[in-house]
């Protein structure tokens, strides 16, 4: 007993120090925000390390988008869960936090003497250009895991659709607003097919009890017909030996009068 939990002690350090490391390096090597993030954690915990399925990873990313925070300390707090419990959580939490608290931290203490140098604005317009492939493939990855109904397609057709003309006509519009009305879509469409199903029980309910009252009363015929048939053949059987007897007496009259 003292040996397994041991190994199991054993096992969760050890998956609790993967889960540190690799938000720490997440951390530390992202550009961009949490869309950016995404891809990489799509890569080590989704590709890799196989701790969070594909369709599970999709929840996870509008679940921690429309919760409040970053995306990205969010998606680490479900990882960090799911993976090692409570002690996950916070120390997934904790390991994106630090690298970017620190880097900051730096900056701020020389930040104008830190902007005037040429190669680092320069550094960052090629890391900007990085960013956005990062978050096009992120994107690019969950589209193709997305199951292609119809009901899918046209949501994304129409969302997509807003994006684009909003921000030619600039329009302000939060994408909270697209999140809770394709919420709102998706739970509308669940109601829907919801109370469909229970109107396809009934009816099959119905047309069951139907069906069964209508052999009963089919039986319930053949049942009277088989009885009355049984009465007629009754009434036969009890008038066949009284005609019997009856041509018996004719015939012994006749005799009797002949000689």
């Amino acid at each position: 007993m003292q040996s397994k939990k041991q190994k199991r002690e054993r096992v969760g350090l050890k998956r609790l120090l993967i889960l540190g490391l690799s938000f720490l390096k997440i951390g530390l090597f992202t550009f961009g925000g949490g869309y950016a993030m995404i891809a990489l954690i799509q890569k080590e915990f989704v590709t890799k390390k196989k701790w969070v399925g594909e369709e599970e990873f999709l929840d996870l990313v509008a679940i921690a988008e429309s919760t409040p925070g970053p995306l990205a300390i969010n998606s680490a707090t479900y990882i960090g869960y799911k993976a090692g419990g409570v002690w996950g959580a916070a120390i997934s939490t904790l390991c994106v936090c630090i690298p970017s608290f620190l880097i900051i931290y730096l900056i701020s203490l020389f930040f104008d003497a830190f902007l005037q140098f040429q190669l680092v604005n320069y550094a960052f317009k090629g890391i900007q250009v990085a960013v956005v492939f990062l978050i096009v493939s992120a994107g690019w990855k969950m589209f193709k895991q997305i199951k292609k109904n119809a009901f899918n397609v046209v949501l994304f057709s129409g969302v997509f659709g807003c994006l684009v003309a909003f921000s030619v006509f600039a329009v302000d519009f939060s994408t909270l607003f697209y999140i809770l009305i394709c919420g709102a879509c998706g739970l509308a469409v669940y109601l829907t097919s919801l109370v469909a199903k229970r109107r396809k029980g009934n009816a099959a309910k119905d047309t069951q009890s139907l069906s069964l009252t209508s052999q009963e009363a089919s039986l319930s015929e053949k049942n009277g017909t088989v009885c009355v048939k049984e009465e007629q053949d009754a009434e036969v059987l009890a008038e066949r030996p009284v005609q019997k007897t009856e041509d018996v007496c004719n015939e012994t009259d006749a005799g009797e009068e002949k000689k």
